[in-house]
């Protein structure tokens, strides 16, 4: 009985939609822009962006070259927008304020499309090339409009997405020192410092370009070691200057010892 009265739903269900789809092929086929244009409106209202689309999509040749025609394409490039279809909305929303620069939606399209590329934009583990494009729209929308409702939700998310690239540049220089590449380390971790100096992981990538640069000199023939532990007691001294308090800094007096211990073993060598 419940199977029968499930199948009973199903049926019904797909009538429904089969009736739905048979209204709109019958109102796109009508030859009534107004008419089809209205319903879109009404979809577009009520959340049914995929039929909305159908239907702007279907109509926006009849009003090319008039004054509605931005209101048909912002509207239809929106319905992707709300249905999560950022790639396609980011496609279209970048036509629309190319093609309508002078449009009553251009500063809610310019909004969108930046805000497209903010949802795309994937965790700091994965490629940053998206969080990029993003910061780049988000940075334009704060010039262009400086006096919009939503300047502090942009400043709030050009900070989230410039905290990704500040972690992803962290990941990429750990991951060097952790597989004991220590050179490529140190390498990297200078330019994460250098190009985000503000990062939440100062502190951490200062020490590891200390340890990775002891690591280093210790595994170095003996040709290259003393320059290699000089450079390291530079970046221990730079560390213990700015993070006295460090809990880092007994294991890296240890290490800058260890240093010093061989600096001035090879100069008594050397005086032999």
């Amino acid at each position: 009985m419940k199977q029968t009265f499930s199948y009973a739903l199903c049926a019904v269900a797909a009538a429904i939609f089969l009736c739905g789809c048979s209204g709109m092929n019958a109102l796109l086929k009508s030859g009534q822009p107004d008419l089809i244009y209205s319903k879109a409106l009404e979809y577009y209202e009520i959340g049914k962006w995929q039929r909305a689309i159908t239907l702007f999509e279907g109509v926006e040749h009849y009003y090319q070259g008039t004054s509605r025609e931005d209101t048909v394409s912002f509207y239809k490039a929106r319905c992707h927008y709300k249905n999560r279809d950022y790639e396609t909305a980011s496609t279209q929303l970048d036509d629309f304020r190319r093609k309508f620069g002078r449009s009553a939606f251009i500063e809610d399209a310019e909004g969108m499309y930046a805000l497209c590329f903010y949802f795309l934009s994937p965790a700091p583990s994965r490629d940053q090339t998206m969080t990029g494009q993003a910061l780049i729209a988000i940075n334009e929308f704060i010039s262009r409009y400086p006096e919009s409702t939503r300047i502090e939700e942009f400043r709030k998310i050009n900070g989230e997405l410039t905290e990704r690239l500040h972690e992803k540049a962290y990941l990429n220089a750990y991951t060097y020192y952790k597989i004991g590449r220590y050179k490529s380390a140190i390498v990297s971790l200078k330019n994460a410092l250098k190009e985000y100096p503000e990062s939440k992981h100062r502190e951490e990538i200062m020490y590891l370009i200390v340890e990775a640069s002891y690591r280093f000199a210790s595994n170095s023939i003996a040709d290259k070691q003393t320059d290699r532990y000089l450079a390291m007691l530079d970046s221990y001294l730079s560390f213990k200057e700015e993070f006295p308090e460090s809990t880092h800094i007994k294991g890296l007096d240890r290490m800058a010892q260890h240093a010093r211990d061989y600096l001035d073993r090879n100069n008594k060598d050397n005086n032999i």
